[in-house]
């Protein structure tokens, strides 16, 4: 495949992965020692952990499998989003402040197999490396995930032989990673959440314009839309609510989250960073599912460009935004599908890499090895 140069949306992709290289660079040039490799030197202000907690968390399917689902179905897919929302509230509740206060005397735990080591006094290092060996095997098929999504999104946009796509979505992650570790994660994190939340709430805006448009004078919703898509029971029982709510629970224990908390550079960041992460949570993930929703009117009444969401309903999104908006607008919101896939993966990756360097290389290997032999280590393992 070769780059087209006139194509607004390739160009917008472009832009978007160089600066996120520009920001790798400018995090190369503050990483000093392991500690700000892997955890940022615990410098992170408010708003750079609230954004990029919320950003390594939501990955593609944010703005894919979400409205996909929601398109198919109606509302009663949306327990999910209300089970997200909830375990990420009792989260930063009660677990954000103790891990960041807790990991600092314990003897400043840069992961979290070093922080469980130290808390349970474990000198046989026994739960180090069975901590250390489950992050790794269950991120590694994490991960995985997260390049294939991407080799989707360069092959759906781009036209690339899926596995080309599948090393230029890797190889373009990777970069800014390798280069300026946990701060550069952060900081793309917070630009990678800006464009999130702005693209979740133009597309909804944008399309429910264009549906009042073709609204007869007295009709809404209910003319188009099926009612049971507008039913939050549907086909739902109490298990099956309680198992979609239960989503939320996997927030207490996912590392690439946790990691955050315990680089804010202080206890008093967490309440302030808790409003603005749950505030972007809810608009996302409320914009997320208009999206999917507003797609059904929408692509009712124009059938004529619902053939690809017709065959595949998690491109509802993209379909909207490209229908709607300038291909300039739509380069850059549609880059917002890459940036989530980016996010996630790119926390994912450091995780691995931190669990590698300092709970396996350093306690088993190189005990006295020099930080910048750790931070050198780190990016090799890449």
């Amino acid at each position: 495949m070769q780059f087209n140069w006139n194509d607004p949306t390739a160009i917008m992709f472009a832009i978007y992965l160089v600066a996120m290289l520009g920001i790798g660079a400018i995090g190369y040039f503050s990483t000093k020692n392991l500690s700000d490799y892997i955890l940022g030197g615990r410098s992170l202000g408010s708003f750079v952990t609230a954004l990029s907690a919320g950003a390594s968390d939501m990955s593609g399917w944010l703005l894919m499998g979400l409205p996909g689902a929601i398109y198919v179905s109606g509302l009663s897919e949306s327990w999910i989003a209300i089970g997200l929302i909830l375990g990420a509230y009792l989260n930063w509740r009660l677990v954000a402040a103790r891990l960041r206060l807790y990991t600092e005397r314990a003897g400043n735990a840069l992961t979290l197999p070093d922080y469980l080591a130290h808390r349970f006094e474990d000198r046989s290092n026994v739960l180090r490396i069975v901590t250390a060996m489950v992050i790794l095997v269950f991120f590694t098929l994490y991960c995985a995930s997260g390049v294939v999504a991407g080799a989707r999104l360069f092959e759906n946009m781009f036209g690339m032989p899926y596995h080309t796509a599948l090393w230029v979505g890797a190889l373009c992650t990777i970069a800014y990673v390798f280069i300026g570790g946990f701060l550069a994660v952060s900081w793309t994190d917070t630009i990678q959440a800006s464009m999130m939340i702005t693209a979740l709430i133009l597309a909804p805006a944008i399309a429910w314009l264009a549906v009042q448009g073709h609204l007869q004078p007295g009709q809404d919703l209910h003319a188009i839309v099926a009612a049971e898509k507008f039913d939050l029971f549907r086909g739902a029982s109490f298990v099956g609510i309680i198992s979609l709510l239960a989503w939320g629970l996997g927030y207490f224990g996912q590392p690439h989250i946790l990691v955050r908390f315990m680089a804010a550079s202080s206890v008093q960041t967490i309440p302030s960073a808790r409003r603005i992460s749950m505030t972007w949570m809810i608009l996302c993930l409320a914009g997320a599912v208009a999206v999917g929703f507003i797609g059904i009117p929408y692509f009712a009444a124009h059938p004529e460009g619902a053939a690809a969401v017709n065959a595949n309903a998690e491109t509802v999104f993209m379909e909207i935004t490209k229908q709607l908006f300038n291909p300039w607008i739509a380069g850059a919101l549609l880059a917002a599908i890459l940036a989530a896939v980016m996010s996630t993966l790119s926390c994912q990756l450091l995780v691995c890499s931190s669990a590698l360097t300092e709970d396996i290389y350093r306690t088993f290997l190189r005990k006295n090895a020099s930080q910048t032999e750790l931070v050198w280590i780190g990016r090799a393992i890449w």
